[in-house]
């Protein structure tokens, strides 16, 4: 059927710029004669194109469009029109996108065939207000949007045009407030309002899916970093003279937490003790056993125990919460008596913790008596050596991501003599806690050329006469 001559008419809210007036309640007299003449005048200076039918697939030749966009689309825009008559009502005209392209026209009469035609291509869709709701229990009589909340739900990313007489701008404005993204008179439309709504109410919505989607992600961030403060450990160190640092990296992209864990308390008798371990592994699974172990670690140190008796314990927990038999964790635990001079070590399979001091070198703590790994062996003990720490010194206990990561191209791993070597240098250059340990891990990233792909965690123990 022929196109009607167009008239002065009203413009969709997001054109004439009254998109947050409409969603405040309502336009007024005075915007809708201001729109009206606005609109006129861009009437006036262009017309439609062609249009591709969904029901006739016969295309229809019109004078060509100015394409007002700045940004073209990859593919064709589909728009899903739902009316009780769509083929007697002349309500759609000629539509173009903004490359100039013809824009799709599915119909649906009711909303069991918009269900059925409502496919991830369609990109926007024109709803009848008119059109009758479907029965659902709970539902109001009174409710005049009731078929646009119901489409709502149906189509919750697609963007939505509400369709209304010219004398019922009030319940226009209240479809928007609902969730639609505009609009439209039906008896004032021609090709290009109807066109440049389509496009608008698209980019519209794709901007408030983005928004949202920003918004969850900062919320997902801030309640990230409370989760991270709450399972990363507070050190129980009041009225100890040692100094601590730590560092955690996770291997895992976007992870909060791997499977690497570290702890450090002084009991009342004025010992400190510290730990630092790791789950085999990089999943959530790995990563909670972890957390559970130095929960545990730090209630069996404040209960007292230590060495042997403490490792045998945790590996009780180990074996009662691992996910599958073959999970195994490495650990360090050393207690450093009051005096700060001497200390006590115990090795689960873990690497040795290295100590430097004025006028030595950096070096390995001795790591002959290193016991299997917790979860391997029933039964397993692991031996306590006693070390001499000295007056002054520098105690950094790692995991083997620290040591793990390739050195330049190759096939070369930093392994515990390089680190060794690089924490020298470190120190040489006065490096020492937070500095000494993020010059470590950048370092340690640098070599291996990117990100690492294991746990990386280190703690820093210094004590300063």
């Amino acid at each position: 059927m022929p196109v009607p001559v167009p008239r002065p008419r009203a413009i969709p809210a997001v054109e004439s710029g009254q998109a947050q007036a409409a969603s405040a309640g309502g336009r007024t007299p005075a915007e809708h004669s201001e729109a009206r003449a606005a609109h006129t005048r861009d009437a006036a200076e262009n017309t439609t194109n062609t249009i591709d039918s969904a029901d006739t697939g016969k295309p229809r030749n019109a004078e060509t469009a100015r394409n007002t966009a700045e940004n073209s689309t990859p593919t064709n825009l589909t728009l899903l029109l739902i009316e009780d008559d769509p083929a007697g009502s002349p309500i759609v005209p000629d539509l173009l996108d903004q490359a100039g392209k013809p824009i799709r026209v599915r119909t649906a009469r009711n909303l069991t065939e918009a269900e059925r035609l409502l496919t991830d291509d369609v990109h926007c869709i024109l709803l009848d207000l008119a059109l009758p709701a479907p029965g659902r229990a709970g539902d109001g009589d009174d409710d005049e949007l009731a078929v646009l909340r119901h489409v709502l739900e149906l189509a919750p990313r697609h963007a939505v045009l509400a369709l209304t007489a010219s004398n019922d701008a009030e319940r226009g404005a209240e479809a928007v407030r609902v969730g639609a993204q505009d609009y439209l008179f039906r008896d004032e439309l021609d090709g290009r309002l109807l066109s440049r709504a389509i496009r608008y109410a698209v980019e519209r919505k794709r901007s408030e899916s983005a928004e949202r989607r920003l918004a969850e992600g900062r919320l997902r961030a801030q309640e990230n970093r409370r989760l991270e403060r709450g399972l990363l450990p507070t050190p129980l160190l009041e009225g100890s003279p040692l100094r601590f640092a730590a560092r955690y990296r996770p291997g895992r992209s976007r992870a909060l937490l791997g499977g690497d864990f570290y702890d450090v308390v002084r009991t009342p008798d004025g010992t400190v003790h510290a730990m630092i371990g790791d789950v085999c592994g990089h999943g959530p699974d790995e990563a909670a056993l972890g957390v559970e172990l130095r929960i545990a670690w730090r209630a069996l140190t404040l209960a007292g125990l230590c060495g042997d008796e403490l490792l045998g314990t945790l590996q009780e927990v180990l074996e009662h919460e691992r996910s599958d038999d073959e999970i195994f964790a490495t650990l360090c635990a050393v207690d450093i008596a009051p005096d700060g001079r001497r200390a006590g070590l115990c090795l689960a399979g873990h690497p040795a913790p290295l100590i430097a001091a004025p006028g030595r070198p950096a070096r390995l703590l001795p790591y002959d008596n290193n016991g299997p790994a917790l979860g391997l062996l029933p039964g397993a003990r692991w031996p306590r050596m006693q070390v001499e720490l000295g007056a002054e010194w520098t105690l950094m206990l790692y995991t083997d991501g620290l040591i793990e990561g390739r050195v330049g191209a190759g096939r070369e791993r930093l392994g515990q003599e390089g680190m060794v070597e690089m924490v020298r240098r470190q120190l040489a250059q006065g490096l020492r806690g937070e500095e000494l340990l993020q010059a470590a891990v950048n370092e340690v990233r640098d070599l291996n050329g990117g990100e690492l792909t294991d746990d990386v965690a280190v703690l820093l123990l210094d004590r300063v006469p």
